[in-house]
């Protein structure tokens, strides 16, 4: 099944996706906390039905209690860079406010000279797990969706501590539906691209991953118990643009289009922040 978090006019709720069809659940103004996975699992469907093309779709979570990102967890997008490649998972936060829907804008801000792409698979904790085993961590997952970790490289690289580079309001977008496991089936078997203005930059397959999504939820959840609507991107692949030559960073104007195998597609246009406008 696919969900997604919509906007009709004032209205909020979560829906199941039927083609070109959403159907809201019934009381549910999002998913993420109030949708664990035996929610999703019989959906409390209202009797209404809407068009996809009529709703604004919202981050997939919108409001998530956490978001935990993975760096460095492709080999050859270790190797385009300056780091070595780690033994341990490489772990930071995101912010909520850094989220934004399928079709929203990319917002650059003025102060950042170096913007740029991270196309990537994440999933959402759906039951809530501590000290997970390897072997118990899959059913932890409520679904799979598609995020782009935009980084401002600029100041990712002021310190030694990237949450600068990756909390820029507005610059990640989350979605445009949750796909239950059932319909994803191995998420170690995705196919996964980015294409800036229709040239591709990014190319790779989940199979890539050094750290494998058991390994990633046992890891985090030694340390912190992951709960129904916490989000995890799981890294991005090589081909960044600040890592070419000559360099790429987005700009007013241009558009992303990420793609994932039995996902689906996630658009969005850049916009510059005009302060003051």
């Amino acid at each position: 099944m696919r969900f997604a978090s919509c906007a009709f006019g004032e209205r909020r709720f979560a829906a199941l996706v039927e083609g070109d069809v959403v159907r809201p659940l019934a009381g549910i103004a999002e998913l993420g906390a109030q949708t664990p996975s035996d929610v999703l699992a019989e959906p409390p469907l209202a009797d209404e039905r809407l068009r996809l093309a009529e709703v604004t779709l919202l981050p997939v979570v919108p409001h998530p209690g956490k978001i935990v990102c993975m760096g460095l967890n492709y080999r050859e997008h270790v190797a385009e860079g300056v780091y070595d490649e780690p033994d341990y998972p490489v772990l930071f936060p995101k912010f909520a406010e850094t989220l934004i829907g399928a079709g929203a804008p990319i917002v650059v801000p003025p102060e950042s000279s170096a913007v740029d792409y991270e196309a990537e698979l994440a999933f959402v904790i759906g039951r809530r797990v501590r000290r997970a085993a390897r072997t118990e961590a899959m059913e932890a997952v409520a679904g799979y969706t598609i995020a782009n970790d935009v980084t401002m490289r600029d100041y990712q690289y002021r310190t030694h501590q990237w949450l600068p580079g990756k909390n820029w309001a507005h610059s990640t977008p989350l979605g445009p539906f949750l796909v239950t496991p059932d319909e994803v089936g191995d998420p170690h078997e995705l196919d996964i691209t980015l294409t800036l203005n229709g040239e591709r930059m990014q190319s790779a397959n989940t199979r890539q991953l050094i750290f494998d999504i058991p390994t990633i939820i046992a890891t985090i959840s030694e340390f912190i118990d992951l709960v129904p609507g916490d989000v995890v991107l799981t890294g991005t692949p090589s081909g960044v643009g600040f890592r070419r030559d000559p360099k790429v960073v987005l700009a007013d104007g241009d558009r992303l289009l990420i793609e994932i195998a039995r996902l689906g597609r996630l658009e969005s246009p850049v916009v510059a922040e005009r302060i003051g406008s």
